[in-house]
């Protein structure tokens, strides 16, 4: 075990942010000069000092990784994604193009099972991405995704869409949780406590 510095977290942590900032550095540097359209020396160095000052006056909160990379569940996550994308794409495309039709849209609260950041941020943007469903919030403390859920006809549409969120959760939980996450997805919601 290492001991850790003066701040209080150990070596390999302080290794790892340095790293992650030395890579978020480089892409904002990289973003800068496709702003500028050129790459020069000027832009490069600009984009230093934009990117430096990016990184010391608004600094992220570290996230932390503590699973591992499932290829298998990794390929399910990403082929089933563009199944519902295409499916949800028709889907709406379909309500856009009948004439007088009004969908009905509703609001829910859906608690995940594994609170972490990287789970909650992962989970929103998939949710986000496909059409039909919308973040509008997100409780960090108590891990519940608020989604704009379009064309609901019945009430059996909302148990479905809170299903369709938890069952996204899980196969991103299953591609790169850990395995104490992967334990806590046979956990129901509500009984799901903070880490």
């Amino acid at each position: 075990m290492t001991a850790p510095d003066a701040a209080g977290s150990p070596p390999t942590r302080r290794a790892g942010r340095r790293r992650d900032q030395a890579i978020a550095l480089g892409w904002l540097i990289a973003v800068w000069n496709l702003l500028w359209g050129e790459i020069s020396w000027g832009n490069l160095l600009g984009g230093a000092l934009v990117g430096v000052a990016v990184l010391l006056f608004f600094p992220l909160p570290s996230v932390s990784f503590g699973g591992r990379l499932r290829p298998r569940a990794l390929l399910v996550l990403l082929a089933t994604f563009v199944a519902e994308l295409v499916d949800a794409s028709v889907h709406v495309a379909a309500i856009a193009v009948r004439p007088g039709y009004r969908p009905r849209g509703a609001i829910i609260g859906v608690r995940l099972r594994v609170g972490s950041d990287l789970n909650l941020a992962l989970t929103a943007e998939l949710l986000s991405l496909v059409p039909g469903t919308l973040i509008l919030e997100i409780d960090r403390d108590a891990g519940v995704l608020y989604v704009h859920i379009l064309d609901v006809r019945r009430p059996e549409d909302l148990s479905d869409s809170r299903d369709r969120v938890l069952a996204v959760e899980a196969r991103v939980v299953r591609a790169i949780g850990s395995d104490a996450e992967v334990r806590l997805l046979a956990t129901d919601p509500v009984d799901r406590r903070s880490p």
